[in-house]
């Protein structure tokens, strides 16, 4: 671990906190980190990446280590900011539906299903509006602070705090139907991962590198693996979050640890396929054939769905804080702290195409939707990009 870096961590260990909430300001580009932020170089020859519209929300991030990210749910794009506005877009536009001040310090969300909008806050509060109107439906106290962004199974919304719990509250309500507590290691890094619901199944990762398979009904275990196992003699080395989104797709998921490992789980038993070692604390992308890992040193990796093998690694941007790739027609795009979203190759990663958005970075994946890359910027300005039509 990079020497500066450390000593923020340290300061925390003495002043007593839980959470490396000076981690914050490494993501965002800080000062703390050691290694100077690669140098981009020119991109011979690029595709061009056409910017459809764009538009801002508010103050975005507004310089806090949250989870906003943008959301499309029957062709409307949902994005809030970290000062409670809450903004529904035309997907195809960008032309505003709605816009409302919900007065909350928003810290996770939009997640959207049933007809609403679903958001976490600082507070330990979800809030649910309607999807339509924005109009508050219920709003609902949990644990503590919501970093995962809510997700929707039916009639349940799925939450996930800070403190270790996954609760299920009732969609029309905020009633809550179940809760499983874990316990949390003395020292974290400040985030959680959102846990991906399929088939009846919650799939949620924590802080002390275990990933687990819960009952979407009742919330009771179904199945638990350890994806690494914290070592060394320090809470420091001992650091093996899972803040990466697991990620399930064709029955399996996909997850990957701070200081451990990427690895592979049947989602219905929990049987472990491969596994590699590699820390990452940002997460991956997954598409018919390969996985993209960003690493904790801000390279990208492509690796083979099926046995884990390094297809290609792209190290141009190395330290560029990037965030976990997402996968977009024969590319995969990430953003980087100094706002700039690239396109790599998915066939050889190399840097295909590269446009700024925001001056202030990016903090959150690019989401891809019918054809169409939207990149949610820190100070709150949302662009959609298309490619050219193949000729």
């Amino acid at each position: 671990m990079r020497q500066a870096t450390t000593v923020v961590i340290l300061a925390a260990l003495l002043s007593g906190c839980s959470t490396l909430s000076g981690w914050t300001s490494s993501l965002l580009g800080g000062s703390d980190n050691a290694e100077p932020p690669a140098p981009l170089v020119e991109i011979p020859d690029p595709i061009p990446l056409k910017q459809l519209w764009s538009t801002r929300v508010g103050v975005g991030l507004d310089k806090q280590f949250v989870n906003l990210e943008p959301f499309v749910y029957e062709d409307r794009v949902y994005v809030a900011d970290r000062k409670g506005r809450v903004v529904a877009l035309d997907a195809e536009t960008g032309k505003e539906q709605w816009q409302v001040k919900t007065g909350a310090a928003l810290s996770a969300g939009p997640g959207v299903g049933s007809g609403l909008v679903f958001l976490g806050t600082s507070d330990a509060e979800v809030l649910a509006l309607r999807a339509e109107d924005g109009t508050l439906q219920w709003k609902a106290e949990v644990s503590s602070e919501v970093l995962a962004v809510p997700q929707v199974d039916i009639d349940k919304v799925i939450v996930q705090t800070a403190d270790g719990i996954i609760a299920a509250l009732a969609v029309d309500s905020g009633e809550q139907l179940w809760v499983n507590d874990r316990s949390v290691p003395v020292l974290t890094l400040r985030g959680t991962s959102t846990p991906a619901v399929e088939s009846g199944l919650v799939v949620a990762g924590f802080a002390n590198g275990k990933l687990v398979g819960l009952s979407a009904e009742k919330g009771f275990p179904v199945w638990e693996v350890s994806i690494a196992i914290p070592q060394g003699r320090s809470e420091i080395d001992r650091l093996v979050d899972i803040d990466g989104d697991p990620v399930i797709v064709g029955g399996v998921v996909y997850v990957t640890t701070y200081q451990g490992h990427i690895a592979v789980i049947e989602a219905q038993t929990g049987n472990q396929g491969w596994q590699r070692e590699m820390s990452s604390n940002v997460g991956l992308g997954v598409d018919f054939s390969q996985v993209y890992v960003t690493d904790a040193d801000s390279n990208v990796w492509a690796l083979s769905r099926a046995t884990g093998a390094t297809e290609w690694k792209q190290d141009e941007l190395a330290y560029r804080k990037v965030t976990a790739p997402t996968p977009f027609e024969d590319y995969v795009a990430v953003g980087d702290l100094e706002g700039y979203v690239h396109l790599l190759s998915r066939y050889d990663g190399h840097i295909a195409a590269r446009a700024r958005v925001d001056s202030k970075g990016i903090q959150e994946k690019p989401l891809a939707w019918n054809g169409t890359l939207y990149v949610y910027g820190n100070s709150g300005k949302l662009s959609a990009f298309r490619l050219p039509a193949p000729q």
